[in-house]
């Protein structure tokens, strides 16, 4: 009876009082944020997560494939309701205002700064700050690292909050209530199962419609090659789908990252060589990097990884994007969101210096610093975003790091690759080849640099 009688008094006192005490502490954290944002936190993001579950699981257009399930797989439609409130389960975050900005922030901000020094490239804050508020927002990011998501929500973190489209690979604990918290929503790439893309469109769809700021990478996955790869159309088709200018303006943000050193290179290029995306780092090899790291800082031996640069290219407002009738509006604008990245995708001193040794192979230092320097000239001019720094200090600089890792040796004054080097340094002039061909920077298929 005393236990029936705590169980009781803490259901219907102290739970409840527990649970206003936190949602008054979070309210006021949010009104606090709020007041140096550029774009407040919208209330859509701010619903519990058990009543967007349950808005989206009795959507209508769900509902409706919840019965053409069920009629087609010849289960009770009770089996298919509970099959779409597992994918909403899944699909839904569970956005956290205090974990983000108490914690998200802080630690993106950090870890961008201990591993990296940060540069923007190409940025026009005015025409940025111009943007409709009441619009809902969408960044396309093309995908270089995991390290994407952690720069761009830094870097954009006086601007609001960003919701991204999370790959099954964070499906795991610890990390995938983390990721939760800090709003971002899972998707499965490889699932084609109707009633799954239905929940998951309707989800994008109302996220859109609430005016929430969404970051998504139309590649699909990260890049294994350095290139730029073809667009993949699913979320951008959602979003195409359910358009209504009267109801609120999409807003596309192009974004292109560049890294002078991608964490997971190694990883991504074997995986290329191999045939397929399936790649799933070792424990112990994650584990052995990860003490080398701190070694390496708590011996005051660590020098960082160069420069991570981000450049913001032209917004594209949705309503006034316009296609041939003949023409499918989602391809067209994909291609033209990713021409978009392509035109300020930063040139960075690793990939500059990999792709002039490369071509000329073995090279004399003097030549070297020479090339490099007309190709900063040249991407001056055409105000691509590049090196600031004088010719000879960036690649002293690439130099210096391709020789602690064996990628290049010298001999009589000439440098060469080694043949450790040869796929990492493609790897990296991959990813600014379209700057220097003309014909694959016009093409449709943007990936046609790899020709």
């Amino acid at each position: 009876m005393v236990l029936f009688a705590a169980v009781t008094f803490a259901s219907h006192f102290l739970f409840p009082s527990v649970r206003w005490f936190f949602r008054k502490r979070a309210e006021r954290v949010i009104a606090k944020v709020n007041q140096r944002l550029q774009r407040p936190i919208e209330p859509f993001k701010l619903a519990r997560r058990y009543d967007m579950i349950q808005r989206l699981i009795y959507d209508p257009e769900v509902t409706q494939a919840i019965v053409e399930h069920a009629h087609k797989e010849k289960i009770p439609e009770n089996v298919a309701f509970e099959q779409a409130r597992r994918y909403a389960r899944e699909i839904v975050p569970g956005f956290s205002a205090t974990a983000y900005f108490s914690v998200g922030i802080r630690l993106a901000r950090w870890l961008s700064k201990s591993l990296y020094r940060i540069k923007l490239g190409t940025f026009d804050r005015k025409r940025l700050e111009k943007i409709d508020p009441d619009a809902a927002v969408v960044f396309v990011i093309n995908h270089r690292s995991n390290m994407d998501y952690v720069l761009v929500t830094y870097l954009a973190a006086t601007a609001g909050t960003l919701s991204y489209a999370v790959g099954e690979w964070a499906r795991v604990w610890p990390l995938s209530p983390i990721i939760r918290a800090m709003g971002a929503y899972f998707i499965r790439r490889r699932s084609r199962g109707n009633l799954y893309r239905k929940v998951l469109a309707r989800y994008v769809q109302m996220a859109t419609r609430g005016g929430v700021s969404q970051a998504v990478f139309p590649e699909g996955g990260l890049s294994l090659n350095g290139l730029l790869a073809p667009p993949r159309m699913g979320l951008l088709n959602y979003i195409v789908d359910d358009f209504d200018p009267e109801a609120r303006e999409v807003i596309f943000v192009p974004v292109a990252v560049n890294y002078d050193r991608v964490l997971e290179d190694t990883i991504l290029i074997a995986a290329d060589k191999s045939g397929t995306r399936k790649f799933k780092p070792r424990l112990t090899g994650i584990l052995w990097r990860v003490a080398r790291h701190v070694g390496l800082r708590l011996t005051g031996r660590f020098r960082g990884f160069g420069v991570a640069s981000v450049s913001f290219g032209e917004p594209l407002e949705l309503s006034k994007f316009r296609v041939d009738d003949a023409d499918d509006m989602t391809e067209k604008l994909a291609h033209e969101l990713m021409q978009r990245i392509a035109n300020v995708t930063p040139v960075v001193g690793m990939p500059l210096v990999a792709r002039h040794i490369l071509q000329a192979e073995p090279v004399q230092l003097s030549d070297l610093e020479a090339s490099v320097a007309a190709s900063i000239f040249v991407l001056k001019e055409r105000k691509l975003p590049c090196p600031r720094r004088a010719a000879s200090e960036v690649v002293d600089d690439a130099l210096s790091r391709m020789r602690a890792r064996e990628l290049v040796i010298e001999s009589e004054g000439a440098i060469a690759v080694t043949e450790k080097g040869k796929d990492i340094l493609t790897f990296y002039a991959n990813s600014i080849a379209h700057h220097f061909d003309a014909g694959a920077a016009n093409s449709d298929e943007i990936s046609a640099v790899a020709e």
